[in-house]
């Protein structure tokens, strides 16, 4: 996994493999396909992680058939499970924490999610009717990530994203509500290989739109919301992302731009952007 550049995004939300037992590469699964050279189960470490928990095969992921690798972000959750849940036992000495390290990685990285979308809203402009409710749910939040492993395998993941989720899509709609005219509606649709050049996007709803393969070269996407957004293999080259809301390096590792495609402060710009 590619770490994310320093930026806005506070440290703790930001990946830190150094001080990760490579737990993305072990307690995850994956099935053969573009993203993926071969399957591997949960809790089966994947054949290229080493001995000091790092990626044998890092410089050359998408060379070598895992591009799904090098767009992964754990925003953090594997070093606060390695370093601050499990005290700094990694499972290769202490197997006995294998089984459940490997449970609660998901998910403090659902939580960890949670914090780094909780963490842009409180900072965006015009949210005072959601303010307060941020603060407290980002609190909230925040309190799961240091509990016990015990106390996070028993969080309701679904009742608590549920919460979160219509907080800060409540957020969305105040925000988005402050740029002039119409607004495009394309939540959850399918705009796989849509034609979108030049499409002004100005304070849309793409939250969890399918975007693969889309044309979006020289798109005005500022103020947008991407929450979810399937950006892969977009092309965004020239597209104005400045502003836009809830996006990630994920979602930018997947996709294609240029020079010219703007992007929110603190995210960076891929290496393999052209």
């Amino acid at each position: 996994m590619t770490p994310v550049p320093p930026g806005p995004r506070p440290e703790h939300l930001q990946a830190d493999c150094a001080n990760c037992f490579g737990l993305c590469c072990v307690a995850l699964p994956f099935l053969a396909s573009p993203e993926f050279a071969f399957a591997k189960d949960a809790g089966e470490p994947c054949p290229n992680l080493r001995p000091d928990f790092r990626c044998g095969i890092h410089a050359g992921l998408r060379e070598r058939g895992f591009s799904g690798c090098s767009v992964y972000d754990c925003h953090g959750a594997g070093q606060k499970v390695s370093q601050v849940t499990f005290g700094g036992r990694d499972w290769r000495r202490e197997p006995g924490t294998a089984e459940r390290m490997f449970e609660v990685f998901p998910v403090m990285r659902q939580l960890h999610e949670l914090l780094l979308f909780l963490t842009e809203a409180v900072t965006l402009p015009g949210t005072g009717p959601q303010r307060g409710e941020l603060g407290r749910a980002l609190d909230d939040v925040t309190r799961l990530t240091h509990g016990s492993p015990d106390e996070l395998a028993a969080v309701d993941m679904r009742a608590l994203r549920d919460r979160v989720n219509g907080l800060l899509l409540r957020t969305s709609e105040t925000v988005r509500s402050r740029q002039p005219g119409p607004k495009k509606d394309h939540r959850g649709a399918d705009l796989t290989g849509a034609r979108l050049a030049g499409a002004d996007l100005r304070g849309a709803s793409l939250r969890g739109a399918r975007l693969i393969a889309a044309d979006l070269v020289g798109a005005d996407l500022r103020s947008a919301d991407l929450t979810g957004a399937d950006l892969r293999d977009a092309d965004l080259s020239g597209a104005d992302l400045s502003g836009s809301l809830f996006l990630t390096r994920s979602q930018l590792d997947a996709a294609k731009g240029s020079p010219a495609t703007r992007v929110p402060d603190g995210l960076g710009r891929p290496a393999h952007w052209r």
